[in-house]
């Protein structure tokens, strides 16, 4: 059965595709599959793209069902976009199969498995959807509501599948890697810490957390806003979306101050905050629902003029949620917690309402967080207001006259 027809296969009603479509801008990959949306067979809401702790409980999910045992065999699927580089789906499953697993580690949003003998070791990163399956038991799932069939197997949109041989009883597991959107990345390196990616990403907050004067030094040196800072993985590995407002919330700083402006006292709570909240988050073991009821995160999700808004600043007074666009990335902060210092609020205009960070961009299979769509878009929404402001004295392209529109007789 091809591709396109397991797709298609998986059709559902159109009550539930357009919820995904909306979600998604109707994403489709035309390219590949003619007229097959992308999300055919899977439905998401409230979808946290998968960050440090989501990648720790998958790590100890998968260190829990290989360490000390062998792959004996493993299933792959073609895909040239998920498998980087020169490496092909059977190059993967032809170098590891037969070798016995020492461990599993985490680093940031990426994870690898240590193999016993010669030869490379697989890299992975989630990307926005990706995820471990275990046959037999429920997915992991990152806030979504996914109706699977724990008993479908292998799941849609599987690259890779490990068969798994215990050492002790010899019973055989499949976990398998799935990846819906493509945007995961698979790779086979030989020392996972020492090589690209892992070797350009910053500090760990888990695993190796500056000490506060370097972590002073690394935040007063930027001049970008905070959020966008938090954002870029060469500066913390692993920090995403929601994991970044919640480190500014719980720090009291608004994600649009720059980073050249924080008083010692900011810079102190900032990184106590760092590294609480993705320890609570990991000792959650990525549970939402395990969450402080005070973070900003369980009340986040209602976004719009119908969503109700419940939570309570600590004087119990009703806090006022706010969404703007700060490093490309929408950002929800508490208005009477998170206050802009004075003069960048006195200097503040509607440019720097969606400023971006002044960091080297991400690459595209580090991260989900990349400004450089939204740069864009503002680039253009900026030169038509202008071009507007001016009228006719505007002296770069010629702007096109109205002409009449011709009545049919």
């Amino acid at each position: 059965m091809s591709r396109k027809q397991i797709f298609i296969d998986f059709q559902l009603p159109n009550q539930v595709m357009s919820q995904w479509e909306k979600s998604t801008n109707g994403l489709t990959h035309s390219s590949l599959y003619p007229s097959v949306t992308i999300a055919r067979g899977l439905v998401s809401c409230h979808t946290v793209m998968p960050e440090l702790p989501e990648v720790e409980r998958a790590t100890a999910l998968l260190r829990s069902i290989t360490k000390g045992n062998r792959i004996i065999r493993v299933e792959t699927s073609e895909d040239n976009l998920v498998f980087q580089g020169p490496l092909s789906h059977e190059d993967f499953g032809r170098e590891i199969s037969g070798r016995v697993v020492k461990d599993a580690f985490r680093y940031g949003k990426y994870f690898y498995i240590e193999l016993e003998g010669a030869g490379r070791m697989p890299l992975l990163h989630f990307g926005m959807t990706g995820m471990l399956h275990v046959k037999g038991q429920p997915t992991i799932q990152y806030r979504r509501k996914v109706h699977e069939d724990p008993d479908v197997w292998p799941p849609r949109f599987m690259k890779f599948i490990l068969h798994i041989e215990a050492e002790t009883s010899g019973t055989t597991t499949e976990l398998a890697f799935s990846d819906a959107r493509r945007l995961g990345r698979i790779r086979l390196v030989i020392h996972p810490r020492e090589e690209p990616p892992i070797s350009g990403l910053g500090f760990d907050p888990i695993l190796t957390m500056p000490p506060l004067w370097e972590f002073q030094t690394l935040v007063l040196k930027r001049s970008c806003p905070i959020k966008a800072l938090l954002l870029d993985q060469s500066f913390s590995a692993g920090v995403g979306n929601y994991l970044a407002d919640e480190i500014l919330y719980q720090a009291k700083v608004h994600p649009e101050q720059r980073c050249n402006t924080f008083l010692q006292n900011q810079v102190e709570a900032l990184h106590r905050e760092v590294a609480d909240v993705c320890r609570i988050a990991v000792e959650a073991d990525a549970d939402d629902e395990k969450y402080p009821s005070h973070w900003l995160f369980k009340h986040r999700w209602g976004k719009g003029k119908k969503a109700q808004q419940s939570m309570k600043l600590p004087s119990g007074e009703s806090a006022t949620i706010k969404w703007i666009t700060v490093g490309g990335r929408t950002s929800a902060f508490v208005a009477e917690v998170q206050c802009l210092p004075h003069k960048q609020r006195a200097g503040k205009t509607e440019a720097t309402t969606e400023d971006e960070s002044d960091l080297t961009p991400l690459s595209s299979d580090d991260d989900d967080d990349r400004p450089m769509v939204a740069s864009r878009k503002r680039k253009l929404k900026s030169e038509t207001t202008r071009r507007k402001s001016v009228g006719s004295s505007y002296t770069g392209e010629p702007l096109r006259e109205k002409r009449p529109r011709l009545k049919k007789h």
